[in-house]
């Protein structure tokens, strides 16, 4: 059986049930753009380490389509990902006589540069955002207090939070998908990890901000027109609101970002921090956010050196 034959069996049966939908797209999307066209006519036994990692090498050296420049370190991980996981089932299918995918030599990931708004530019969105008659925007502030991700932010209903005890419930997330026709849906799906599932306590001051926008006619928090919002027009707004205001362009990830470090300065410790965000393990809070961390201690042994 040739390699292309059995992802699309692989995708089709392993990876398509609903819930692991947003899988099933990125994966066919790396499969149809990276692995196909320089492994798909490879019988599969054909598909020894030495092959697989001369095909990885070459991606970190060529492998954007458009550029003909490498791949970043983490696509390409993605990318390897696909290989072993599809591989793997190959191998317990029988389609395939040996597993040896798992001796592929990953590259490094490459660590993200934390991208955070300042307390200036942060101030200026929030009064933005309380002027506007764009009751949608102000799931941005609430990003800003909760650290939501964009699609938490855009799955939570009004059920999801009960502002007597003033406590926000995640319990799923949102992605744009297509329906078969080809238009764009929203996908509402349980979060990728157990640990996303969290209960967030609002701050005393959000409790009547959001009462004030709740007489939207619609389910969702933030809604337009008594509909839920996508994933794509939401950052589109965000981007908009950004131009409009002179304030350098982040992503909406950003947000999750400024709450993190507003956090850390007001002297959250990591253990809740790391609750808060729905992160794995407060390990993974510390990495990320490393250089707020050493910050604040700086702050605080200045402060301790103050007894001086």
């Amino acid at each position: 059986m040739l390699y292309k034959e059995w992802l699309n069996i692989w995708l089709e049966n392993y990876i398509k049930p609903t819930s692991k939908q947003r899988t099933y797209l990125r994966y066919a999307e790396l499969a149809q753009l990276h692995i196909v066209p320089r492994l798909g006519t490879c019988e599969m036994d054909e598909l020894t380490v030495d092959a697989l990692q001369k095909f990885v090498n070459r991606l970190l050296l060529c492998g954007n389509i458009k550029t003909h420049k490498g791949l970043s370190s983490n696509t390409v991980c993605s990318i390897i990902n696909v290989l072993q996981n599809s591989l793997k089932s190959a191998t317990y299918a029988g389609y395939s006589q040996n597993y040896v995918a798992d001796k592929v030599k990953r590259p490094p990931k490459e660590e993200k540069e934390i991208a955070c708004f300042t307390l200036e530019e942060q101030k200026v969105i929030e009064r933005a955002v309380q002027n506007s008659p764009k009751k949608k925007l102000y799931g941005i502030v609430l990003c800003f207090y909760t650290g939501l991700r964009i699609g938490e932010l855009l799955a939570l209903t009004w059920s999801d939070i009960d502002l007597n005890k003033g406590v926000m419930h995640v319990t799923k997330s949102c992605h744009d998908g297509k329906d078969e026709y080809g238009k764009y849906i929203k996908v509402v799906e349980s979060p990728k990890t157990r640990s996303s599932k969290r209960d967030i306590p609002l701050p005393k001051q959000l409790v009547p901000q959001l009462k004030s926008i709740m007489k939207s006619g619609c389910e969702y928090v933030v809604s337009s027109k008594g509909q839920g919002v996508s994933v794509r027009s939401y950052q589109r707004s965000f981007d908009l609101l950004l131009k409009r205001l002179n304030i350098a362009h982040r992503g909406f990830h950003a947000l999750r970002h400024t709450f993190a470090t507003r956090a850390l300065e007001c002297g959250m410790d990591v253990k809740t921090l790391s609750e808060v965000l729905g992160h794995r393990s407060p390990t993974l809070t510390l990495d990320r956010y490393a250089h707020s961390v050493s910050e604040h201690k700086k702050d605080m042994m200045n402060r301790l050196g103050k007894l001086l």
